[in-house]
């Protein structure tokens, strides 16, 4: 890298670029294993991308029970993808439970200031690798196309 005056870049984009799926409609609806392979590559594409605007948030709280800490954060706005998980810490402490959640990226920080002001503390935070849904859309519109 030296010899050619070259350096190193963090956190800077090289190249952005985009796939395209090909398959023969014939094929896809002949054989069940190859339709069945699509459906993985699919799930796991659609997975992913959810899972790029996210974070996975865990702090530990006070509190009587774990109903109290739920209530406290869905009404404080931090819910999570479809409520936070909470569950009691077996610990030196009583009265100590975990409680998670899932937290959208540009949240993140307004959400950690949200978690110390109920009295959260260590907060860990991780990046997601994929967040699965029911049913992909992409999937979907796939077997409709396919009827």
């Amino acid at each position: 890298m030296r010899e050619n005056n070259l350096k190193e870049i963090n956190g800077g984009k090289v190249i952005e670029s985009e796939g395209i799926m090909v398959a023969s409609k014939k094929a896809l609806k002949e054989r069940p294993e190859l339709l069945e392979m699509v459906k993985q590559i699919l799930e796991r594409l659609e997975a992913h991308l959810k899972a790029e605007d996210f974070f996975f948030v865990t702090t530990n709280i006070k509190a009587e029970t774990e109903s109290e800490i739920a209530k406290l954060m869905t009404e404080n706005g931090i819910g999570g993808l479809e409520g936070p998980t909470v569950s009691k810490v077996f610990g030196r402490e009583n009265n100590l439970f975990a409680a998670s959640i899932c937290v959208k990226r540009s949240d993140l920080h307004e959400t950690i200031k949200v978690l110390r002001g109920m009295g959260g503390t260590g907060v860990l935070v991780s990046e997601l690798t994929y967040i699965f849904d029911e049913e992909p859309w992409r999937w979907t519109e796939l077997l409709k196309k396919l009827e």
